[in-house]
């Protein structure tokens, strides 16, 4: 097949599809540094009181106007009552801007998320979240092209593109549950498992004024292990795989962290090197630099699927920042044996 005949209809492609896909969420490589993107059930597990993260990615650069994703999410925990109990608050905003036409999808969505003790011995939790906001999308509908604006074989500017938009921005209302078991065994080796339900109220999203569009629910499954391996290296692994509509995306994979310092694992200086891969699409190398409280990760998806051939492998590249640390006050986790941490 000719390439620059593929090249231009994947242009194309991707151009068209942000209206036409304004049901389907946007995605991350790095996930398990959205944890609220994941399962609102998830808020509160880490080592620490307190956490900030934020994830930027930048894809299709090599094709065609890159597709931006932008999320910053923030979390609190505290002890409740006189048992082992935590609950973990949380606020999750993003950001994303698809394609030629601009469509843009911005929420601000808070969080709860109740973690209930079940063993005196060690941390072991079941963890209820709720997530629910306000997400706002809308589109440029000067910068769309339409077959109707083809004419005699030439493009013409001045012709109606034929679509009948009523409106290129709405708002609605948008909400999650999820629920997550976290524990650990042997040694230092510390799990998750969790699955949770986005868009349960089904809204809306639509540009159109009797096109009745619903947000697909999504479901998603969610996984991840620590494992010491040595006194200076541990494995650390995560998995997820979300369900929406007729659209299913399955990543997983590992990295293997290595202490900078001679105090071990215990080192607040930690290097890590690893693998992701999401089916049938990317392969996606990851490093990770833990220093302290602060955490950097670099990740770039090198494209597998069928858009290869145009895309020259390359899709997506992304960065991540976090922040963790303790609180002060005599009720500080820091202070306590058992608590959710991964």
């Amino acid at each position: 097949m000719n390439h620059r005949f593929t090249r231009s209809y994947l242009i194309a492609f991707l151009s068209g599809v942000s209206i036409s896909a304004c049901g389907q969420d946007f995605h991350l490589s790095q996930f398990y540094e959205a944890p609220l993107l994941r399962n609102p059930a998830l808020a509160g597990i880490f080592t620490g009181d307190y956490r900030v993260q934020a994830v930027y990615r930048n894809q299709w650069n090599s094709v065609t106007i890159p597709y931006q994703t932008g999320a910053l999410s923030g979390e609190a925990r505290f002890p409740v009552g006189k048992q082992n109990d935590f609950v973990t608050i949380g606020l999750q905003m993003a950001y994303d801007q698809a394609g030629t036409t601009d469509l843009k999808t911005t929420l601000l969505m808070p969080a709860i998320n109740y973690h209930k003790s079940l063993s005196r011995d060690r941390p072991t939790f079941l963890s209820l979240g709720f997530m629910g906001g306000f997400t706002q999308r809308g589109f440029d509908p000067s910068k769309i092209t339409t077959n109707n604006q083809y004419q005699n074989g030439g493009y013409d500017p001045g012709t109606t593109t034929g679509e009948n938009f009523v409106k290129d921005n709405f708002l609605y209302i948008d909400g999650a549950v999820g629920l997550s078991f976290s524990s650990s065994v042997g040694n230092g080796v510390n799990y998750f498992l969790g699955a949770s339900y986005y868009h349960f109220n089904k809204p809306k999203v639509s540009f159109y004024a009797n096109d009745l569009v619903n947000l697909a629910p999504k479901i998603q499954f969610n996984a991840g292990i620590t494992v010491p391996v040595t006194e200076n290296m541990k494995i650390v692994g995560q998995f997820n795989e979300s369900r929406q509509g007729v659209y299913t995306e399955t990543i997983g994979g590992g990295m293997v962290g290595f202490a900078l310092l001679k105090q071990g694992l215990a080192s607040d200086r930690m290097f890590y090197i690893g693998l992701l891969y999401r089916l049938g699409d990317a392969i996606i190398p990851v490093v990770n630099f833990d220093m302290d409280s602060y955490e950097i990760g670099m990740s770039y998806d090198v494209n597998v699927s069928a858009l290869k051939t145009a895309s020259q492998g390359m899709g997506g590249f992304e960065l991540s920042f976090s922040y963790m640390g303790f609180f002060t006050s005599p009720n500080s986790s820091l202070n306590k044996v058992n608590c959710p941490r991964f």
